[in-house]
């Protein structure tokens, strides 16, 4: 898979080459076979932009602060898809310990790795409407998923994002890309002063996986005393064998002695 370079919006050259970014600690995106765009992290001029397309693509009316942290903050990770030299496509997220999410959300590891775990939040996932099926969703998909399965990132066991019931392109997109439902969330959404329904989300990665359910136990157990019993006859069959050579060691002696 090949790699394109972060470059910083603040430094591109007039030729356009492509310059690493230094202000993230992470240089390199993974990029599918996506020809002509390039992907690189938010900067603050991008704040007007950024905002007239958030406004146009998505129902929810995000404050100015917001943006401003997307744009300046590395504490998320803000990746925008450029086309030439216009953003076509961003994503938004944040990687955070799990015992700071919201209650709603507890439920998406189990207690004992959740003491210890990270998960990544999506906030926001978004492309043009001009440039949509044409895989750059999936390209800054790609790139998040990337970035969170590398070593450094091996603590953070899942990624799960909200997205309201209505909006079926966004829940047929991220259940092709294998995230599952995990909860409903009634009127967790106050759109336009109207509360609307919305889903949760979730994919585990770096060995994550949802809390056991009843029958997650029923089976795990099952397999234990399916392993036990093969034990058991192992130990039944070896214990044959040391009598049938005792026997058969006892008979030589009396045949000797005899």
């Amino acid at each position: 898979m090949p790699q394109f370079t972060l470059y910083n919006k603040h430094n591109a050259p007039p030729n356009n080459d492509i310059l690493t970014r230094v202000d993230c600690d992470c240089e390199h995106v993974p990029l599918c076979s996506v020809n002509d765009v390039q992907l690189r992290f938010l900067v603050p001029d991008d704040l007007t932009e950024v905002r007239t397309l958030c406004q146009e693509w998505f129902p929810i009316d995000y404050p100015l602060s917001w943006y401003e942290d997307i744009t300046s903050s590395t504490r998320f990770f803000a990746l925008a898809a450029v086309y030439n030299l216009a953003i076509i496509g961003l994503i938004v997220a944040e990687i955070k310990p799990y015992r700071n999410v919201n209650k709603e959300d507890k439920g998406i590891l189990p207690d004992s790795m959740g003491r210890t775990a990270d998960v990544g939040y999506i906030l926001s996932l978004g492309v043009h409407r001009a440039h949509r099926r044409n895989g750059i969703g999936s390209l800054l998909l790609d790139a998040l998923m990337n970035h969170l399965t590398t070593v450094e990132r091996h603590a953070v066991k899942a990624i799960f994002l909200h997205t309201l019931t209505t909006n079926q392109p966004a829940i047929f997109f991220y259940e092709k890309r294998r995230f599952t439902l995990h909860s409903f969330l009634p009127y967790y959404y106050n759109i336009r002063g109207k509360g609307k329904d919305g889903f949760t989300y979730v994919t585990y990665i770096n060995g994550g996986h949802p809390p056991w359910t009843l029958l997650d136990h029923f089976k795990h157990y099952a397999s234990k005393l399916r392993h036990t019993g093969s034990l058991c006859v192992w130990m039944v069959s070896r214990v044959q064998q040391v009598v049938r050579w005792c026997y058969h060691k006892l008979l030589t002696r009396f045949n000797v002695i005899e």
